[in-house]
């Protein structure tokens, strides 16, 4: 479905560091895919390149097959909602969802309009000007438009952005449903992890203009760093003995306190080997938990790992 090897895309001089620095990727038919990283990282600018909106300096990139920068046909078959919905604001919701219609050649789209009006919960709302609306109606009409003429492609670019968190539930049902039911490749910029763990397959992570991590959310949960153990004491005198017991026997875990809360990360973190110490010492445990590391600890170790070797 998108393909980009080596793709780098610099502006102003030769001198300038690039923006994209030689990413490659690979993004299957029916695959929902996040792509995350900070801010000035290069992500709207890596979608503007696969829109064809953008050039690349170096390395080459399809989508269906085709270069999308010189291509008419392809732009039928692909959706777009930008951070900035780009709806016109003296139209209606209607009459912009009835425009973007017919542009893309749909001659009666009355009933299409009518059933996305009513599912991104603007029915009420479809007389009104787009002038008038709050940034999260904005989004709500963006993403109506975007799939206005089923397209079998979607590019967003923050879909949650001012949204509410029932608001954000309505985009996670309706992209769930493009993906399963409707089998729509969805591409997703985003800066909410969460949405991109519930939604999301697989990720790449960029940083500074370079891929850091592609993988599956669940291969990189559980390749990245350590593993964690939490064990809650009965009060925080026992878990400060503990502390100390466990850092006296030159454990090779990191450990913290939080109340009467030890976190271990790293080596020396092993389950069996903790609570034994911790019940020959006497001391009362309350619950031993082995939590799953979330997408959002994932990213920030990515993150900060690239900062510090920069």
């Amino acid at each position: 479905m998108i393909e980009a090897v080596d793709l780098t895309k610099s502006f102003g001089g030769s001198g300038s560091p690039p923006v994209l620095d030689g990413i490659t990727l690979n993004i299957e038919a029916g695959e929902v895919f996040g792509y995350l990283g900070p801010n000035g990282a290069g992500k709207t600018t890596t979608i503007r390149v696969l829109l064809g909106l953008l050039r690349p300096t170096r390395g080459t990139v399809r989508v269906f097959g085709e270069i999308p920068a010189e291509s008419d046909a392809i732009r039928s078959r692909i959706g777009v909602l930008m951070e900035n919905s780009g709806l016109d604001e003296r139209m209606s919701a209607y009459q912009n969802l009835e425009y973007h219609a017919r542009l893309y050649g749909l001659r009666d789209p009355r009933a299409k309009i009518e059933r996305l009006l009513g599912f991104v919960g603007l029915d009420d709302k479809r007389n009104e000007k787009v002038g008038t609306f709050s940034t999260g109606m904005r989004r709500k009409l963006g993403l109506a438009r975007a799939i206005v003429h089923d397209p079998e492609l979607l590019f967003l670019d923050e879909p949650s952005a001012g949204l509410d968190p029932e608001a954000q539930l309505m985009v996670r049902e309706l992209l769930q449903e493009l993906a399963e039911a409707r089998k729509i490749t969805v591409f997703i910029n985003s800066h909410h992890l969460d949405e991109v763990q519930r939604l999301c397959s697989r990720i790449a992570v960029l940083h500074r203009g370079r891929i850091r991590a592609n993988d599956t959310i669940a291969a990189l949960r559980q390749g990245a760093a350590a593993p964690r153990l939490e064990v809650r004491l009965s009060d925080e005198r026992d878990a400060a003995r503990a502390a100390e017991l466990l850092s006296a026997e030159a454990q090779t875990a990191t450990i913290a306190r939080t109340g009467a809360t030890l976190t271990l990360s790293g080596n020396g973190s092993a389950a069996p080997e903790v609570i034994a110490r911790l019940v020959h010492a006497g001391l009362r445990i309350e619950e031993v938990l082995r939590p799953a590391k979330s997408l959002e600890d994932v990213y920030f170790e990515i993150v900060r790992d690239e900062a510090v070797s920069a």
